[in-house]
């Protein structure tokens, strides 16, 4: 019955979804409590209007809070464990309506422990939270005590170790000690580090402004980024394999219309499932991006696409089995819907690696909106809709498709230019898990070079120079053929232009970083900008240069920091704001082949993962101080670390408005 009742709660939480709850905060320490024992000290600090649960509860109702020690061979538990709290609350509990003792404003649990030796004791602790309407899910934390051997009752030795509170009290130096304070600098450290209060709000309102985003302007976010899927490289080969199904089932008209109803409600009804996970689990925004990025499924896609082009240029063909689609065709009516259920589902999965970024941008600005919770759910729902709705449109009328002409060279020839687009939206995909490998393979030159060749390619062909298995003999002549051969020379001829040296400013987010190149660059950072990569080193310049900072949150495989990067920096009163006035600092979120150090590896204060990349801690930091995991994102800060005007989100063409967030920055940083 518990698990029943956790699980309403749980439904029915997040009022505001996306901001960062956290209305317990928690610290524990070791006491010394006579000799070779220790008082192991939980504390928890409870939000107003907030109440956490008794270790002692009843089979139903609430998640009790719990304590968990791994077996060690130096530790005892002595007697149970006790619990105090001024404001207790015994009765009916409104949320579960069952008779429950809960705790408010502030608790402590004890145990009393008793050592044979110095030892560490880990573990962790499971503990709910709830209002007078909704709860939140049970959340895990894990605690870590160094005890050692108490010479005397009087001897003084306390250690405090927090993930939310960090109060380091003095400890002994002395040789019978043997406590380090390493655990706690750390500790200390990263509770500064992800401690967003002390940014403060802005100093000055100039510059951009976020404004809420309301339901509608979710919907037509989720829309609009739903109908810019189709136009990526991962949707666009499922259309044929999705027509030529619906085009090949039997002759019931009526029966073909209601399953491309179908086909379509099942893509957005797979979306909105997909946006229950954020809701019920608490998962990142993050999540669909850090999938994205991951070089293997880059890899992946890169094989995929390099299969569907040498499919279009003749040489197989992709089809479902024959077995399979004789069991579709002859299905029952559950079945069948069951099928093109699935094949819906085939589409989402598929697409999931181009749909993955545009998704992250959505979710990450619709969750931190205050109405999130509502939001979400529209904009993926929007999202789904936009992606069925053409798909759905194209089925509902395959008789189009047969009054084509049934002759004539047009579809050859269309098939063997997709195939060569498709090479070349495939080296993107290679590209992708190149720059977040760290691999240094397919630097710039070498990625405009296969895209000059295989545009060069595309025109030899489409002029009847180049000859394809199957297609030789087609009117060459043909003006549409022509104007095709013409618009992919000019594409060749733009390649041909960057490998001389200059930007290419249309190509910006596809293409890799200008400083990512074979020649030798003045500096790693883009457009040449003195840069640092790591937000202390930049802090301590700044604080030295006494200039404020622009933290640049990006990412190696984020196309709109590229444009930001090559269209906006590059305007010449820009570059000079930006190389004169600040102190750069680029984090990249979607670096996970860089580990961090394992002294400074930690628990994400977000999710409570370990942490163990530079892109995670950079990603964690974006999330918990700054309220979204967006890119790009531009933050102004102060030498002494304060927030000096409203942070600037996503692209924008406009230099003009670029200029005058970072004079308004510059303004503020004289206010103080």
């Amino acid at each position: 019955m518990r698990s029943f009742f956790g699980l309403v709660a749980v439904l029915f939480t997040f009022s505001s979804f996306g901001q960062i709850i956290d209305p317990v905060k928690w610290s524990w320490k070791a006491v010394p409590a006579g000799k070779d024992e220790y008082k192991l000290q939980f504390t928890a600090t409870i939000d107003k209007g907030y109440h956490t649960y008794s270790q002692f509860q009843g089979n139903d109702g609430a998640v009790p809070t719990s304590f968990t020690y791994e077996p060690n061979k130096n530790v005892t538990l002595v007697g149970k464990s006790t619990e105090t709290c001024a404001k207790t609350h015994e009765g009916i509990d409104e949320v579960f309506g069952v008779f429950q003792k809960s705790f408010e404003e502030k608790v402590v649990f004890e145990q009393l422990v008793k050592i044979s030796g110095p030892t560490t004791l880990k573990g962790s602790f499971e503990f709910m939270v709830c209002d007078n309407k909704t709860c939140l899910p049970p959340t895990t934390k894990t605690f870590s005590f160094d005890l050692t051997l108490a010479g005397s009752e009087g001897e003084k030795k306390k250690r405090i170790d927090s993930v939310d509170n960090v109060v380091v009290e003095p400890v002994d130096t002395s040789p019978a000690s043997t406590l380090t304070t390493a655990t706690s600098t750390l500790t200390s450290y990263y509770q500064h580090f992800f401690d967003k209060e002390k940014f403060g709000t802005a100093i000055s309102d100039c510059g951009t402004k976020e404004e809420p985003i309301t339901t509608w302007l979710a919907f037509i976010l989720g829309f609009g980024g739903g109908l810019l899927a189709l136009l990526t490289p991962c949707v666009f080969p499922m259309i044929p394999l999705t027509v030529s199904f619906f085009t090949k089932r039997n002759e019931d008209k009526s029966k073909g219309k209601f399953e491309s109803v179908f086909y379509g409600f099942s893509i957005l009804l797979i979306f909105v499932l997909l946006s229950m996970p954020f809701l019920i689990f608490n998962l990142s925004p993050n999540t669909l991006n850090a999938v994205a990025t991951n070089i293997w499924v880059n890899l992946l896609f890169f094989v995929i696409f390099i299969v569907f082009a040498f499919s279009f240029f003749g040489y197989y063909e992709i089809a479902l089995p024959h077995s399979l689609a004789n069991k579709v065709d002859s299905a029952s009516n559950l079945g069948g819907l069951v099928g093109i259920f699935f094949m819906a589902l085939t589409l989402v999965v598929v697409s999931f690696s181009c749909t993955g970024p545009i998704l992250g941008t959505l979710l990450g600005s619709m969750a931190t909106a205050p109405n999130g919770k509502l939001n979400l759910v529209v904009g993926m729902s929007a999202f789904g809709f936009a992606m069925g709705l053409p798909f759905t449109l194209f089925a509902f009328f395959p008789n189009l498709l047969k009054s084509l002409p049934k002759s004539g060279s047009w579809m050859d020839a269309l098939k063997v230019v997709l195939g060569f687009v498709e090479l070349i939206l495939a080296l993107k995909f290679l590209s992708n898990a190149d720059l977040v490998g760290h691999w240094g393979i397919i630097k710039r030159e070498l990625f405009l070079i296969i895209w000059f060749i295989l545009g060069a390619a595309v025109v030899l062909y489409l002029t009847g120079v180049l000859k394809m298995k199957g297609n030789e003999n087609v009117n060459r002549k043909s003006p549409v053929r022509l104007f095709f051969a013409a618009v992919f020379f000019v594409f060749t001829a733009y390649c041909g232009y960057g490998l001389l040296g200059n930007d290419l400013k249309q190509f910006s987010g596809f293409l890799p970083p200008n400083y990512y190149s074979w020649f030798e660059k003045k500096t790693q950072c883009p457009n040449n900008l003195n840069c640092f990569k790591d937000y202390d080193e930049a802090l301590a310049y700044a604080k030295q240069q006494n200039k404020p900072l622009l933290v640049d949150f990006t990412g190696y495989n984020c196309a709109n920091c590229r444009r930001m990067e090559e269209k906006i920096w590059t305007d010449p009163e820009v570059f000079k704001l930006i190389n004169e006035k600040y102190v750069l600092v680029s984090l990249y979120v979607d670096d996970y082949e860089k580990k961090l150090p394992d002294s400074l590896q930690y628990v994400s204060p977000f999710n409570g993962e370990k942490r163990t990349s530079y892109g995670h801690k950079w990603s964690d930091f974006q999330t918990v101080c700054f309220n979204t995991n967006t890119q790009p994102q531009y933050v102004l800060v102060s030498p002494d670390e304060k927030l000096l005007n409203t942070p600037w989100n996503g692209y924008d063409a406009n230099p003009d408005m670029y200029q005058a967030f970072l004079e308004c920055g510059l303004s503020a940083n004289k206010l103080k």
